[in-house]
């Protein structure tokens, strides 16, 4: 599923990999339960500029316009974007960098489910609530900073979902 750091993985890296690219959100089964699958960003309609930059970098001719650059170039540019991220996180309130609720009601709603994973926020979590007068649960997995020596930490984490309960992994390095 594409993210916000990996919106040009395409057909050389499925074919490499063996992966699947998944829509974006997706209803999958997950531990034996149908759920909702989301990258995130999407839902954090608050945060404007994320929302402006987002609809930018997602359009086709700016992407065929950033890999005819020079390799240097590009990474320079991501290096910028990730710094320029990283302090523009400190200077936004949590509630504008978090998805927006009423949005993800409607994706479940949509989706006719009332269990979802998604990343994006960087704030790892189960979320309990309500829609509809039943019970929901939103499942928020940690980010990864694995390519990200200047942090001090590196860190990630998946969802472990099986026979046992439902369990989020960290991993730090």
């Amino acid at each position: 599923m594409h993210g916000n750091r990996d919106l040009l993985l395409g057909a050389g890296f499925l074919r490499a990999t063996g992966a699947q690219l998944l829509a974006d959100p997706c209803v999958a089964e997950v531990g034996g339960r149908e759920v909702l699958l989301a990258h995130g960003d999407a839902w954090c309609t608050q945060d404007v500029e994320y929302m402006r930059f987002r609809a930018s970098v997602r359009q086709e001719a700016t992407q065929r316009q950033f890999l005819a650059g020079p390799r240097a170039a590009r990474l320079a540019f991501m290096g910028a974007a990730r710094a320029q991220s990283e302090s523009g996180k400190r200077a936004k309130a949590m509630e504008i960098m978090d998805v927006t609720p009423s949005v993800v009601d409607e994706a479940l709603r949509a989706g006719g489910l009332r269990l979802l994973i998604h990343g994006h926020t960087h704030r790892p979590a189960v979320h309990e609530g309500s829609l509809d007068g039943q019970p929901t649960q939103r499942w928020v997995l940690p980010d990864w900073d694995f390519d990200v020596p200047d942090l001090g930490q590196r860190r990630g984490g998946y969802l472990a979902a099986g026979a046992r309960p439902w369990h989020v992994v960290a991993l730090t390095e």
